[in-house]
């Protein structure tokens, strides 16, 4: 059972804008699950599945009972700067969080469904606790074991919201400094999702080593001297 709830304060934490001040998620479906008898409730929420180049993350968050954050939001509701203020205070809160990567290779050769699932369990198993059952955002089971599924969980969800931001902020960064290596695609901005300026740097400098040749996108390419890549198998079930 959840005790008393003692707010968590910093002197950093950000003003809310006014179109999200009042869509703030919960702890209701946590308060449910604490309520029959799970103890650790994890959050879990992935980031990168649309990207075009860089790894799928999954972010994994199990916070405490007795201690609330205030004006945590569903990451896509939060500007770059607001997430990476909330980074520090989220991740000192919550009793243990971590994020799970599948790479653009895996992403390619696996297929995006059996990636997800692996960064999923890459996530957990640096958790370094032993959950008893998983809120997973979306309709369907990409963790295993006992989950409840909840559309929407990363705006009404805490700890899914605390997910997303963690997994959001680590993986844009790891798109910044692929930017840097890769220059010309503004992986800084658009971290690997399509846009101008990356649909112009794939038209003058064809793929990067971290682009999903599996992807689409590659047929599109003109000139092209790398091949899209074609799986044997595009959702071989390999970690079921």
């Amino acid at each position: 059972m959840a005790g008393t709830l003692a707010a968590v304060t910093a002197p950093t934490v950000p003003k809310l804008r006014r179109a999200i001040k009042r869509k703030s998620p919960g702890l209701h479906y946590e308060r449910e699950l604490w309520e029959q008898g799970f103890e650790i409730v994890v959050g879990v929420d992935e980031v990168g599945r649309g990207a075009w180049a860089g790894p799928i993350s999954v972010g994994a968050a199990v916070v405490p009972q007795d201690r609330r954050i205030y004006k945590v939001r569903d990451s896509k509701m939060l500007t770059e700067d607001e997430r990476e203020a909330m980074f520090d205070r989220i991740a000192g809160w919550v009793e243990a969080w971590a994020v799970g990567h599948a790479s653009h290779w895996e992403c390619d050769h696996y297929g995006m469904s059996e990636s997800q699932k692996l960064a999923a369990r890459r996530a957990i198993a640096a958790l370094g606790v032993q959950h008893d059952v998983a809120i997973v955002d979306g309709n369907w089971d990409f963790v295993g074991g006992r989950i409840r599924k909840l559309v929407r969980a990363d705006a009404i969800c805490l700890s899914v919201a605390s997910a997303s931001i963690l997994a959001k902020v680590t993986r844009d960064r790891i798109m910044r400094r692929m930017a840097i290596r890769f220059p010309g695609y503004n992986f800084e901005n658009n971290k690997g999702y399509n846009g101008p300026h990356h649909v112009e740097g794939l038209a003058t400098l064809g793929p990067t080593p971290i682009h999903r040749k599996s992807w689409a996108f590659m047929d599109t390419i003109p000139e092209i001297t790398v091949p899209r890549y074609r799986r044997p198998d595009p959702q071989g079930q390999l970690f079921d």
